[in-house]
Parts: C-alpha cells; sequence; structure tokens
C-alpha cells in the first residue's frame, strides 16, 4: 500500500472513487465492493438533481434499441439478472425491492399507435434473430387481462420480460449494502475537480482526496467532470413529471409504461418528456394531460386524489443510449452514464463493475462508446 503511505493525511485515500450516489454510482460501488475493492463514493447531496428519486422505478425491456440492437441485448441481459441481484441485495441489506417481473404492458389509445408499436416490435424480433417475445393484445383481450381498461383504449403489446421496482427501496438497499461491506459515502459537497497525478487521481470536493481509480457516475454532472479526465460526457436534461395518488385497491398487477400501481397501492403516472433544460419543477398544464390520459386508461382513477408530483431530469445521450467509456489520456479513469440507471442496475452491478475493475469486457458494451459521436476525420 505504497500510495496510502504517500498519501497518508490527505482526505480521503481510497482504491476507486466513484463520483455519484445515485443508482448508477452505487450500483458500480457496490459491484466493485463485491470484486474486494475498497471504495468511496462521492454524493453531492440534496441539492444534486436526484434523478434517482424521481424516476418511474421500470425494469423495462420493451422496445428498447430498435435503433441499436445491442441495447436490446444489454437490457434483456439485466433484466434476467435482477431476480438473483434482487436475492443477494435483500439478503445484504434487510431491505424489500418489491421487484414484480410478471411482465408488461405498453397501452395504446389508438390503432395506429398500436401497429406502430407493432412495428417497432417486429424490427426488434428480426434483427435480434427471431428471440424477442411479445404479444399483441386487442382491447378485449387487455380488458380480459386488467378489466378496469377503459373502452376508448385501443390494445397493448405486452413483453413476459418487463417489470417494475420501488426505486427508493433499491436507492436505500444499495446504499445500507454498500455501507455494511466497509465502504465510504461522503456526502453533501459536489466534486469541482479532478486533477490526474502521476499514480492516481487527486479529488477536489472542497477538501482534497486521492484514489488510485475514478469512476464519473454523476448523471448530468458528467458532462462537466468528463473533460477533466480526457473524457466526454455528451449529456443533455430532458424533463419527465409524475403523479402519485392515494392508496387504492390492488387492480394493476402489470407494469405499463406510464402508469404503474406500487406496493403500497399507490398508482404512480408519468408520461411526459420535455425539453426544458436544467428546470426540474412541475407544472399544471403537464400534469393535467398527464392525468387525462391515464384516466382514459384507467377510468377507475377519475375520482382517486393526486397526493403528490414532482419533476425530475433524465440523462440523456444524444442517441439516448448509454455511454460506458474508459479514458486513454488517463488511464484509471471510466465514464457511465445512462437514463435507465433501474433497468441496468443488475448489469451495472454483475457486469459492468467488474470490467472497471480490470477484468473482462461485458458483451455489448463496445457499442456503447463516446465513439460514436465523433465525426469521422478526414484523411
Amino acid at each position: 500500500m505504497v500510495w496510502y503511505q504517500l498519501w497518508r493525511g490527505i482526505g480521503v485515500e481510497t482504491e476507486f472513487a466513484v463520483i455519484g450516489g445515485g443508482i448508477v454510482g452505487l450500483s458500480l460501488a457496490f459491484g466493485l465492493q463485491r470484486l474486494g475493492k475498497q471504495v468511496t463514493v462521492f454524493d453531492e447531496g440534496d441539492q444534486a438533481f436526484r434523478a434517482s428519486r424521481g424516476n418511474f422505478g421500470l425494469v423495462w425491456v420493451q422496445g428498447k434499441g430498435a435503433e441499436l440492437p445491442d441495447y436490446a441485448r444489454w437490457t434483456r441481459l439485466s433484466a434476467s439478472l435482477w431476480p438473483s441481484f434482487r436475492d443477494e441485495l435483500e439478503g445484504e441489506a434487510n431491505v424489500r425491492l418489491e421487484l414484480n417481473q410478471t411482465g408488461g404492458l405498453d397501452i395504446c389509445l389508438s390503432e395506429g399507435d398500436l401497429e406502430a408499436a407493432v412495428t417497432r416490435l417486429e424490427g426488434l424480433c428480426a434483427a435480434l434473430g427471431g428471440d424477442y417475445p411479445y404479444e399483441l393484445l386487442g382491447h378485449n383481450a387487455l380488458k380480459e387481462l386488467v378489466p378496469e381498461t377503459g373502452p376508448t383504449v385501443a390494445g397493448a403489446t405486452f413483453s413476459p420480460e418487463d417489470g417494475h421496482v420501488n426505486p427508493l427501496y433499491l436507492m436505500r438497499a444499495l446504499h445500507a449494502a454498500f455501507v455494511r461491506r466497509g465502504g465510504t459515502v461522503t456526502n453533501g459537497s459536489r466534486v469541482k475537480r479532478i486533477a490526474p497525478q502521476s499514480a492516481g487521481f487527486l479529488i477536489d470536493n472542497g477538501a482534497e482526496h486521492r484514489a488510485h481509480q475514478v469512476v464519473l457516475a454523476a448523471g448530468l454532472g458528467n458532462g462537466e467532470l468528463a473533460p477533466m479526465v480526457g473524457l466526454d460526457a455528451p449529456v443533455k436534461p430532458s424533463r419527465g413529471q409524475i403523479l402519485v395518488t392515494e392508496r387504492v385497491k390492488p387492480f394493476l398487477n402489470y407494469a405499463t409504461a406510464h402508469i404503474r400501481q406500487v406496493g403500497e397501492g399507490a398508482v404512480q403516472i408519468g408520461d411526459s418528456k420535455e425539453d426544458v433544460g436544467f428546470n426540474d419543477e412541475t407544472t399544471p398544464n403537464v400534469a393535467a394531460a398527464i392525468a387525462r390520459r391515464a384516466m382514459r386508461i384507467f377510468p377507475i382513477l377519475e375520482h382517486v386524489r393526486v397526493v403528490r408530483t414532482w419533476g425530475a431530469l433524465r440523462v440523456m445521450s444524444p442517441d439516448g443510449f448509454p455511454i460506458y467509456q474508459q479514458s486513454t489520456a488517463c488511464p484509471g479513469a471510466s465514464l457511465v452514464t445512462c437514463h435507465s440507471g433501474v433497468t441496468l442496475a443488475a448489469a451495472h452491478t454483475l457486469e459492468l463493475a467488474p470490467w472497471i475493475g480490470g477484468g473482462a469486457r461485458p458483451p455489448y458494451v463496445e457499442s456503447f462508446g463516446v465513439e460514436r459521436f465523433q465525426l469521422p476525420t478526414s484523411a
């Protein structure tokens, strides 16, 4: 531990510094910890945008990767790993995650939307060699599955691989398991500077810390941090607004793309994608549109009270897919950014973290390098 002796007395000394204490960062930190690595998480605190506390909680496969089939493969791999990931995490943290993988419905209000959904899934099925299970449900078939379906719903597509989880419990469990295994969380200060050193990195969040390796998992903050270690993170925010109702009797045993019923009975509704910069506020007109659509799908919601609303910012790359990159200019620095941190949590812990820790590159990851956004240089 020569590096520890050289850096004694200068803040925290750690083998791996993970910048970002959300679901993505904690999934990677927990995964590195499983390999016996010493890990410190640097978390900005509650002044951060906190996508991990504002997301919808889906473990979703259906329709993902139509423009990049490796994303479909990567997503399906993570969904398949979720049961074992859940078992290990619940055992470590003693927190029930409320994972439900009974399948997912993409509910369509018009025949045109339903035809477009089927076309998308047929294209994915062809791209994946026919291995892509889904089912088309007309109105009557959907109503048989979910009797509360409204009369103006055209139908839905169903995927047996979809599900949902309580994202707040997931966050809590990752944090508890990480700390229980001896991990350190430095909370409340934004990392302002990362400086490559001769044997590692200096990390400045108001105090100076040292790490052998650094993992950028700071969501929208990666855009500012990545150039400090020779990387590029072309990410931008996309706002989504969510409504949560009072508790109602169980009626929805499947995840849907925009409506889900959580374990305690509340209904969570989200259906907006807004380009408003870094504004994460809620707006009455968008909330009203979300509510109207939800009531068309499930009229049972018409007289149910909304008890909470919030806005949150997705972390979007130019094509919507993850960016996984290791720095060649600053060896030991890695970048991980995505907008599907819940779905990909299992793969991030069990597949991606070992690669960052020095193991073999997982399948499909080569498709998510940042070089795909860079224009080729002329000879």
